[in-house]
């Protein structure tokens, strides 16, 4: 590589509008998972309009593109997901979503825009690159069995030696990057639970078998699961999320739903949840004269990071921002499919801070006023752009 940080760093800037611009369309045009045809589009004929990048459509709503320098060496990926999430926007902004019931609310039209960015970057320094910088433009993050685990199967990390990534985060204020070593996000599974009684009239519950009362004490039982028998110093979450049984105030439902999530880290432990949920389940129901079906679906594998491509990662930030930019974060229980690129060759994902009150970019992610600072897009393209250098150098 011979271009100078000083001449790289004045193409960044001359990007920086052209990303804004990038995220505000996709923002006003989100499609949900597996759904993303004139999102997947639109990237492609940016793309093409780079020069300098061989595209392929490895699925339906993906892309990849390849940057080849002049001279042989290592592959580096960078990933970005495009897909957006069944929420009606609430934001009064005059790039709010067309599209009604569909919105991004988790960032990812602006992950796109900061690959779009830092592609159109490393496209003018092809002929200066030793080894290839590969563009994963990915679909259908937010639904299982997610986008990642297609693009693998379908060969797009054929060849890689080093995956990175980054997730725009309104936790973490504007101007800090998120880094961590080793475990970042949990496995993410589901499980459903229905819980079959005799319903019958509410002024006769002897003559019925209550499932909402059954299926009560199921949801605060398994809680002891978390609290009394797995090791307190494992990292295990159990939420119901839906309770669903009844319709009017006089008759005792025959049925509830229940379903839910369990995030866990270690993989043998992720394993023994289900045994343990279910006889939690099979003792109450039976105790009571009740029946139950139980699914159990496990989901992603959760995100650990590589030690090595971390180090560099965190370098980076230092060199490009200086040590104060760095936040050392703690993992957390979010899943992302990002961990199946990880499968395949070492990688680390971080974090990009993007929150700010002054600009309402301080709501959670998956709300309907969810909003990000665009001053953290450029902070994306810078590091995506000097990390790949980085590691093809490393």
């Amino acid at each position: 590589m011979t271009a100078t940080t000083n001449s790289i760093q004045v193409i960044i800037d001359a990007v920086k509008d052209e990303v804004i611009t990038y995220r505000r369309y996709l923002h006003q045009n989100p499609e949900l998972s597996f759904e993303e045809e004139k999102t997947s589009q639109y990237i492609y004929d940016q793309l093409q309009s780079f020069g300098n990048i061989e595209l392929t459509r490895p699925t339906k709503t993906s892309v990849v593109g390849r940057i080849i320098g002049a001279a042989p060496g290592k592959v580096v990926a960078i990933r970005a997901d495009m897909d957006a999430l069944p929420i009606q926007e609430e934001n009064d902004v005059e790039y709010a979503s067309t599209n009604p019931g569909v919105m991004h609310a988790c960032g990812h039209d602006g992950h796109t825009a900061m690959l779009l960015g830092a592609a159109k970057v490393l496209s003018t320094l092809k002929d200066q690159l030793h080894g290839e910088i590969r563009l994963l433009f990915q679909h259908a993050e937010e639904l299982f069995p997610g986008g990642a685990e297609e693009m693998v199967q379908a060969g797009v990390m054929d060849g890689v030696d080093t995956v990175i990534g980054a997730h725009l985060w309104s936790p973490l204020e504007i101007g800090k990057i998120g880094i961590v070593y080793g475990p970042m996000m949990a496995s993410p599974d589901t499980f459903y639970l229905t819980v079959n009684g005799k319903g019958g009239h509410a002024a006769l519950p002897h003559q019925t078998v209550d499932s909402i009362a059954v299926a009560s004490q199921v949801v605060t039982n398994l809680q002891h699961i978390v609290s009394r028998n797995t090791d307190p110093l494992d990292n295990l979450v159990l939420s119901v999320t839906k309770f669903i049984g009844g319709t009017t105030h006089n008759v005792i439902p025959g049925s509830v739903e229940i379903c839910g999530t369990v995030r866990s880290f270690d993989p043998d432990l992720r394993k023994e949840v289900p045994k343990l949920m279910e006889r939690v389940i099979k003792g109450i129901t039976e105790a009571h004269g009740a029946a139950y079906e139980f699914n159990y679906e496990f989901g992603y594998r959760p995100v650990i990071n590589d030690a090595r491509v971390t180090e560099v990662l965190e370098a980076t930030v230092a060199e490009v921002y200086g040590e104060e930019a760095i936040d050392k974060m703690k993992p957390n229980m979010g899943g992302e499919d990002f961990s199946a690129f990880q499968q395949v060759t070492e990688g680390s994902f971080f974090y990009i801070g993007a929150g700010n009150p002054e600009k309402n970019a301080d709501f959670p992610h998956h709300h309907a006023r969810f909003e990000i600072d665009e001053e953290s897009l450029e902070k994306g393209v810078n590091l995506f752009v000097y990390s790949a250098i980085k590691l093809l150098e490393a």
